[in-house]
């Protein structure tokens, strides 16, 4: 119904504007009981699809990655689709617009987007507000720092945001790879990115006694773009700041092998969807054998079919997230990685 019916229609209109109408029809018909109807149409709730993960217990491995729910606003209607984890944000310290419009592009021919968002939020703190309703769903809380703050300062937001979030979400994730804040990427190197983890994980042994409740999980997201030198230094950095896990991967800079042409080929920003599936997959692949699965992946990127989900968990992610492949496919593609999934240990 989705793919034949709603998705031509949304697909006519600007993509930013689809979304913020989506997020109140959403909230609306759960609003009026709908909720229910939604559970019962996508929702699989079996103990077999149960994944313990990083001290955390997941009612499925199917995650909704950040970048959708940027604020807080929907996670417990979302969750009605099925997902057995939500992540919002990306958030920082201070409200931000983002980069000036329009800066969300479909790619059609390639089921793919490119975004050049900007970290656009309303802040950590009012996302707070919001995350003091009761949670369905796991949360994790992805935190990166506002555009203005300079790398050498960078630490201090993801400090504040972390401290603000530290009741109210169940993991964190620690984006330092998103192309469209302005230098972010270079704290992806291995000084100032060891630097930062370990500033964080300092801070989650202080967050942990003031609050009187365990540490929370830290993961850190990268680049698809990175060189097997630069994943080979991941891996030293996970293992030496003994963060918790990796969400491996964000959008890329790259437009190779695209079907789609012309001007939106010229659009700067991250793409994702299809074209990412493969090599989004290379990349949980390495860290997992280098590493000789040292600690847990959570795969994203290019997900829209049960086989691609599958292909991630058998390359050696322990959980996966959909963006795109979500916008593409609709919510039935939860169902559909969750079935199969179920499908596979019933053989």
């Amino acid at each position: 119904m989705y793919s034949v019916l709603l998705r031509p229609i949304l697909f006519l209109f600007d993509p930013e504007k689809v979304h913020h109408f989506s997020f109140s029809a959403i909230k609306f018909f759960s609003k009026i009981g709908f909720s229910g109807l939604f559970r019962a149409l996508y929702l699989i709730e079996d103990k077999r699809l149960e994944r313990e993960v990083f001290g955390l217990k997941f009612k499925n491995p199917v995650g909704l990655a950040a970048g959708f729910d940027k604020n807080a606003v929907l996670y417990n209607e979302l969750s009605d689709f099925g997902f057995g984890f939500v992540e919002i944000g990306t958030l920082t310290p201070k409200p931000q617009a983002g980069n000036p419009k329009k800066r969300l592009f479909r790619l059609k021919a390639d089921k793919a987007i490119i975004n050049r968002m900007g970290f656009n939020n309303k802040g950590v703190f009012e996302a707070v507000e919001q995350l003091k309703k009761e949670h369905k769903v796991l949360i994790g809380g992805n935190i990166g720092k506002n555009k203005l703050t300079s790398n050498t300062d960078a630490v201090k937001d993801y400090l504040i945001c972390f401290d603000a979030l530290f009741p109210h979400v169940d993991y964190f994730v620690v984006n330092v790879s998103s192309p469209n804040t302005p230098g972010l990427r270079e704290l992806q190197d291995k000084e100032p990115l060891a630097a930062l983890l370990k500033e964080l994980k300092r801070e989650n042994g202080k967050c942990s006694k003031r609050n009187n409740i365990n540490e929370k999980p830290i993961l850190l997201k990268i680049a698809p773009d990175l060189a097997n030198e630069q994943l080979l230094d991941i891996i030293d950095i996970v293992k030496a700041t003994k963060i918790d896990g990796v969400i491996a991967t964000n959008t890329t800079i790259e437009r190779k092998n695209l079907k789609s042409h012309g001007l939106l080929l010229e659009e700067a920003g991250g793409l994702s969807g299809k074209p990412l599936t493969r090599r989004s997959t290379d990349v949980i692949r390495f860290l997992a054998e280098k590493s000789n699965k040292a600690f847990p992946i959570i795969g994203v990127g290019g997900i829209h079919s049960a086989d691609d989900a599958l292909e991630k968990l058998e390359a050696g992610a322990d959980l996966i997230q959909l963006w795109t492949g979500f916008v593409y496919e609709g919510p039935a593609l939860v169902k559909k990685i969750n079935k199969a999934l179920l499908k596979g240990l019933s053989k």
